[in-house]
């Protein structure tokens, strides 16, 4: 790109915006889009889009083939959607090369797409600008008409998507989509209408929690950090996702990596700082091949580096790769391996919104969080406030996995019932067997019960039911399930797991185990229950 082609301001933005529309919702060619995150790749995706390439030659068809990220329906992968003048989207599951390529040599083959839907798309809602983009639906046949709305499929009708706005529909790997759908204009409103208090402000107003385990309010973890004196600051995403059967970060860094990284750069203009890393395990090639092209062409197109948009604003960052080491998903664990020391915590009693990252003031949040942040610029605090409860605000992304006949990944407003989530989304226990249990909050958190199925999920009534929210997994378990093997699989991962510095969690998880492998194995003890729950209070 040349250096007039850069983004400068809002003519350029919607300039942008408009090229972006054209290959997003083309209105003569027919369009196939596969969802080629790793849920799909895992499942033959690759296979697919492989095959309609091949055809695609072969033929000499002018079907345009795109990729996308993931749409969450995890259990239907893999996914692929038809966008073909006057008959809208329709999205497909399960897709096999075979099946595509039929469908490409004809894609108006109603009873095909009829055998293989899974729901018909009418509009799509760019969340930034509140403009909603309409189907051209005028040519549609009897058949596709009636094909059913993705609305009224169970697994999408509760989910309210903000975190996951963009995925399943953008190519994460051209910014032009991302801009299409309102992206970076949240930044060129904050740093060029914007005191970096005022961005502040509505971080605060909105309530936003961080969504990484802790839930604490990301605006005063943000007015602390500008408050911190130091001439050099840090904006640090925290993508170490390691709780067993979460995946939702993950999703969001491999189908929408630009809504991470403008809410990273609107968090360093809110708090002064020059520098970023995103700290992402290096078991996810996939988001880091994504994230390191999205850096990319953010700095090409003027939204990353020196001068963003023209404002005299400098700003970087890049992707450092961790081992996998689960205790890394801390705060102060992750920054000293960033620093490249050992991933060991150090004790609260300093900030690291004062001194953290080569003890400079450093904010990190994780990537769902740095995901709001542009939705929470442009609508404002009130309107994000105003979803979810009175102390939880917004939307959440859950995984939900293990015995559930709909895995993947929800978004819900926050209040959303768990019966909600596991009997309307996810469709209920698989194989007709009794609900049991759902674990959330990964190896810290858990198990919620059949008599807790009413519960609104929120940071309070999770932190009440002796769980907490976590990063978002929800495993669900069945009348099979033993809770004292689920409690044996969760010590042994913390006791793995351990940095072994302070002696509840090094020699606690241990004695735990141990008893509990007594117990399992005929040899327990008169007491050991009572033990039990003394050691793990």
């Amino acid at each position: 790109m040349s250096e007039n082609m850069k983004v400068t301001n809002l003519s350029d933005l919607e300039r942008v915006q408009a090229e972006g529309l054209t290959t997003l919702f083309p209105e003569k060619d027919v369009k196939f889009t596969i969802g080629e995150a790793s849920c799909g790749i895992s499942t033959g995706a690759g296979k697919v889009h492989a095959a309609l390439v091949e055809e695609r030659e072969r033929t000499e068809s002018p079907i345009v083939l795109a990729a996308t990220g993931c749409l969450g329906f995890c259990q239907r992968e893999p996914l692929m959607d038809i966008m073909a003048p006057g008959q809208g989207r329709v999205v497909l599951r399960q897709m096999t090369p075979e099946v595509a390529v039929r469908l490409l040599n004809n894609p108006d083959d109603d009873k095909l797409k009829r055998r293989w839907v899974m729901g018909r798309i009418e509009d799509e809602h760019n969340l930034i600008q509140d403009i909603i983009h309409k189907y051209d639906e005028s040519a549609q046949s009897d058949i596709v008409a009636n094909l059913p709305s993705i609305n009224d499929v169970p697994f999408f009708k509760i989910q309210f998507k903000i975190a996951m706005r963009n995925c399943g529909l953008i190519d994460p790997v051209d910014i032009r989509h991302y801009i299409a759908m309102g992206g970076y204009r949240p930044l060129l409103q904050a740093v060029t209408g914007m005191e970096p208090e005022a961005v502040i402000d509505e971080m605060l107003v909105s309530g936003l929690r961080g969504r990484g385990g802790g839930g604490f309010p990301a605006g005063r973890k943000w007015a602390s950090c500008r408050k911190s004196r130091g001439e050099l600051k840090y904006v640090i995403c925290n993508a170490d996702e390691g709780d067993p059967g979460a995946y939702m970060d993950r999703s969001i860094l491999e189908g929408d990596p630009h809504s991470v990284i403008e809410g990273m750069i609107i968090g360093a203009y809110a708090i002064g700082a020059r520098e970023g890393y995103i700290y992402c395990r290096n078991e996810y090639p996939v988001a880091v091949r994504t994230l390191n092209h999205a850096l990319a062409q953010a700095r090409e197109y003027g939204l990353l580096g020196q001068n963003i948009l023209g404002t005299g604003f400098d700003f970087d960052m890049i992707v450092t790769r961790g081992g996998g080491a689960f205790v890394c998903g801390e705060s102060t664990a992750l920054m000293a391996s960033l620093e490249g020391k050992i991933g060991e915590p150090r004790g609260k009693h300093i900030h690291t919104v004062e001194k953290g990252l080569w003890y400079r003031p450093s904010n990190l949040n994780n990537v769902e969080t740095w995901a709001n942040v542009p939705v929470i610029v442009a609508r404002g605090g009130e309107w994000y406030a105003s979803i979810g409860t009175a102390g939880s605000k917004g939307t959440k992304v859950f995984s939900l996995v293990g015995k559930v006949n709909n895995t993947g990944l929800v978004e819900v407003a926050m209040g959303t019932t768990l019966r909600q989530i596991v009997f309307d989304a996810g469709g209920g226990v698989t194989a007709g067997k009794e609900f049991k249990a759902v674990q959330t909050g990964g190896p810290s958190g858990g198990c919620i019960p059949a008599s807790l199925l009413d519960l609104p999920i929120d940071y309070e009534q999770l932190k009440a039911t002796g769980s907490i929210m976590g990063s978002g997994g929800m495993i669900v378990m069945d009348e099979k399930d033993c809770m004292v093997d689920v409690a044996k699989y969760f010590l042994d991962f913390t006791r793995d797991e351990s940095c072994g510095k302070c002696t509840p969690c090094r020699e606690g998880t241990l004695r735990l185990m141990e008893m509990l492998e007594a117990i399992t194995e005929g040899r327990g003890q008169e007491g050991d229950i009572d033990k039990l729950i003394k050691m793990s209070g």
